[in-house]
């Protein structure tokens, strides 16, 4: 296979990574700098985001997407959510007809309220079938260094995501595949806003039990929302649902958990923003995602308070106290 992977931040890098260990594949990374790519290319590793490193030999780096999607069978796209539609807009003319669309992505776009699927299809006019999504719990520096990790590819096209999982299969890289877009795509998009929250409590020194508790109902929100937009709830029980949920919520690797906790301390968005140094998803798409549950009339109350939270309308404090003030319910995914 000859993959393209746009572009070379710590997750498309480390993807990229695992295509060139599996066999036969050619895979050529987009940089936007020229440093990144003349170091991965001659001192096989990417300083900027996955430092001390080693990358595989085989892997190349072009700042030219023009010829990283030269006769590509995979364009496998990893940049922020919200840049997504002005990139597309320039790649698109360089997409091949035979070429597939994989996304890395795990945001919402902000004035649309689109999966990112969603906006591949609108912008480049590729057909669902051939779009895939990569999710579940990958931490970019954990996969680059070679640990155990699996994941979920996801297609309409169940051809297209066996071909991917092939092309992509590794003796620490393990892929499933998925025929739930829909599920795959909410479970990675809703778990960075639960990670948030995650983040707040344990920046203001909230114990474990807390953490659970936000974990297990951050689950039922994503539940409660992806069935009415068409998921399957079995995908939520799966990798890029309960999976992904656990490892950005724990780990201190989760750039989204880390924003949450420099909340919680204090800082503003902007503070954290700059503390976290690399985008956290969950901060710009959490408004999407709350706008899409009242537009199906679903309840998302961790959610709106991270959304309430990250606008400046309540502060920390007030944040804890409203979701531990919520009426009584009985224990159901759709309460």
């Amino acid at each position: 296979m000859k993959i393209a992977i746009l572009s070379a931040g710590s997750w498309g890098t480390a993807f990229a990574a695992v295509l060139a260990d599996a066999a036969g594949n050619d895979v050529m990374l987009h940089a936007r700098r020229d440093e990144i790519a003349d170091a991965i290319n001659n001192g096989h590793e990417n300083p900027a985001y996955l430092p001390g490193i080693a990358l595989p030999s085989t892997l190349r780096a072009t700042t030219d997407p023009a010829k990283a999607l030269a006769g590509a069978d995979f364009m496998v796209v990893s940049i922020p959510a919200q840049s997504l539609r002005a990139n597309l807009t320039q790649w698109a003319p360089l997409i091949e007809p035979q070429t597939v669309v994989v996304s890395l992505m795990k945001g919402i776009e902000t004035h649309s309220g689109l999966r990112m699927s969603e906006v591949i299809t609108e912008v480049t006019r590729v057909p669902a079938e051939r779009v895939a999504v990569v999710s579940g719990p990958n931490l970019a520096r954990e996969i680059a260094e070679k640990q155990p990790a699996a994941s979920v590819i996801a297609s309409t096209d169940e051809t297209v995501a066996k071909t991917l999982q092939q092309a992509c299969m590794t003796p620490y890289f393990r892929p499933y595949t998925n025929t739930d877009v829909i599920g795959c795509e909410l479970g990675g998009a809703i778990k960075n806003v639960i990670a948030l929250a995650v983040g707040l409590a344990g920046g203001m020194g909230l114990g474990d039990n807390a953490t659970a508790l936000l974990m297990t109902r951050g689950l039922a929100e994503t539940a409660r929302l992806g069935t009415i937009l068409g998921a399957d709830p079995l995908t939520f029980s799966g990798l890029a649902g309960v999976g992904d949920l656990i490892t950005t919520c724990s780990s201190r690797l989760s750039r989204n958990r880390t924003f949450g906790e420099h909340l919680g301390q204090g800082m503003t968005v902007d503070e954290a923003t700059v503390a976290t140094k690399q985008t956290a998803e969950g901060v710009k798409s959490s408004a999407a995602l709350l706008a899409l549950a009242h537009r199906y009339g679903v309840e998302m109350p961790i959610t709106e308070v991270v959304v309430d939270v990250i606008k400046g309308r309540i502060n920390v404090t007030q944040a804890a106290d409203r979701l531990l003030a919520r009426a009584p319910k009985p224990e159901r995914y759709d309460s």
